[in-house]
């Protein structure tokens, strides 16, 4: 049982930390090509369609299951301090930076009617949204890829014992 609960941890752990990555590394350097128009619109568009069953489950399940498996582990020091460490880093870099910085801004942008704005108005909340929300994403990617790296550790180290 375990095992299992690593398989599932490290699994969400990976796959939201590849979100994050994937938008780091290739999405937020194409939108950033777009007009202030095209870009504004992409992005609500993407806040909007990530509010799904599949993003909720990865996103919440490795809120649940990284301090899920440090409880089961708590027997085992180094896994317990592996894993410990996983969820800190989620809970804080990940977890956290998206409720307190990225929704925010999300709600913000979502709220802002590009129809009816002037071009100045549209300027300025790009300029706004942009690199506030680029600068989060990146802290994600770095700390949900440090979680994944931690959590790797644990599945190893917990084979070794």
């Amino acid at each position: 049982m375990t095992t299992i609960i690593l398989i599932i941890t490290g699994t969400l752990t990976a796959l939201i930390g590849g979100l994050f990555y994937a938008y780091s590394c290739s999405v937020i350097l194409g939108l950033g090509k777009l007009s202030d128009v095209e870009y504004l619109k992409a992005m609500q568009s993407i806040n909007r369609e990530i509010l799904n069953p599949v993003f909720f489950l990865s996103f919440m399940g490795t809120a649940a299951m990284l301090p899920i498996a440090t409880f089961v582990f708590r027997a085992h020091h180094p896994v317990f301090i592996l894993l410990l460490l996983a969820s800190i880093v989620y809970l804080i870099g990940v977890f956290g930076v998206t409720i307190v910085g990225n929704v925010p801004l999300n709600d913000q942008l979502d709220q802002f009617d590009i129809g009816n704005a002037t071009v100045e108005a549209i300027r300025k909340m790009r300029d706004v949204f942009e690199n506030r929300w680029n600068f989060l994403n990146h802290i994600r990617a770095v700390c949900s890829t440090m979680s994944i790296i931690l959590v790797i550790c644990a599945c190893i180290w917990s084979k070794v014992e």
